[in-house]
């Protein structure tokens, strides 16, 4: 048996005043916790993605029709809700175990030793948009279900995709100054394909304003735009950022770069050749609902793929063994 340490007056007060504080105090995990917890993030980030796009196919974007509560006197789904009430009310529940798992992300870094202070940031930020999205998300049911606000929620989860990204990648690596492994040209090259492929997601919520899965049973307001235009335009950007892959795998291999990068580009292309094939199915099969959820799900992990590639373009040594992490003052470097 191990005997449980006394929590004195003392303790209890310092738990109340800074509870990251005593639990790191307390508690130091190993570095294999910290890069699990910063991946529980970015999964659970992939599956509200997934659950949210289920919501809008099965047309249950409604069906808990107020926010905060599902109806006016109830918090909860009620059986007269049915199965749309049950699906909606089960993607806000999914929020929770989002925020816990962010939660515990920060708790893992903050208890890190020595402390990395830039990984705690990159946790909080990931609750801020966290807590952000889901007021959005209320704003989207009481809009009834309005296309310009559910872009932007959808947006706004590529962000918080994109810092839990960023953190499960600095939990791999040190503080140190970041030490390129390619020239100039590749990394404006890998940049142009960053921007593209941000833009291919911008325009795949355009599509999916305009087009034909409202979110909902009702007559639910869509985008004023012909969705086939919308729909080819995707395409031609879609093509844009394979024909970037291509020729940045296509460089990476002729100048003989190291293999993270050279690696990360052949992931990014296989993604994106899987997700076409996806696109253009659905396309001429007139829209099926597994596929387009399916198609949401490639959307993810192209954008994982491309900051990956990103990411991979410089490296981080971890300090020696005994000597400590230096503070990084540039949060937002890469």
């Amino acid at each position: 048996m191990v005997r449980v340490p006394n929590v004195t007056r003392a303790d209890a007060a310092q738990a109340i005043r800074n509870p990251l504080r005593f639990i790191a105090e307390r508690w130091t995990p190993t570095q294999r916790t910290v890069r699990r917890a910063a991946m529980s993030a970015v999964l659970m980030t992939v599956v509200i993605v997934v659950t949210g796009g289920a919501v809008r196919l099965t047309g249950s974007g409604l069906g808990c029709p107020t926010w905060p509560k599902c109806t006016d006197q109830s918090l909860t789904t009620t059986s007269e809700m049915g199965f749309h009430g049950v699906i909606e009310f089960g993607n806000r529940m999914l929020t929770y175990v989002l925020c816990a798992a962010v939660g515990w992300a920060i708790i893992a870094a903050r208890s890190r030793k020595p402390w990395r202070r830039p990984l705690t940031r990159l946790g909080w930020t990931q609750f801020w948009i966290v807590m952000g999205n889901a007021v959005l998300g209320g704003i989207v049911v009481l809009v009834g279900l309005n296309p310009y606000t559910v872009a932007a929620h959808f947006i706004l989860t590529t962000a918080l995709l994109t810092v839990a990204v960023l953190m499960w990648q600095r939990t791999r690596e040190g503080d140190a100054e970041a030490r390129p492994l390619v020239g100039a040209a590749i990394k404006q090259l890998v940049w142009v394909l960053v921007v593209v492929t941000g833009l291919l997601v911008a325009v795949g919520t355009v599509v999916t304003g305009a087009g034909p899965h409202a979110g909902d049973s009702s007559d639910v307001h869509r985008m004023p735009l012909d969705w086939e235009t919308v729909a080819k335009g995707h395409a031609v950007l879609a093509w844009v950022v394979v024909t970037l892959t291509f020729a940045l795998w296509f460089v990476l291999k002729a100048v003989d770069a190291p293999k993270g990068p050279l690696h990360r580009t052949r992931d990014l292309f296989l993604i994106l050749l899987a997700q076409g094939v996806i696109g253009y199915v659905q396309y001429f099969t007139d829209l099926p609902e597994i596929l387009v959820g399916l198609h949401m799900l490639g959307s993810a992990l192209v954008w994982i793929g491309v900051m990956r590639v990103l990411l991979s373009l410089r490296e981080r040594p971890e300090p020696a063994a005994g000597v400590p992490a230096q503070a990084d003052p540039e949060l937002s470097a890469v």
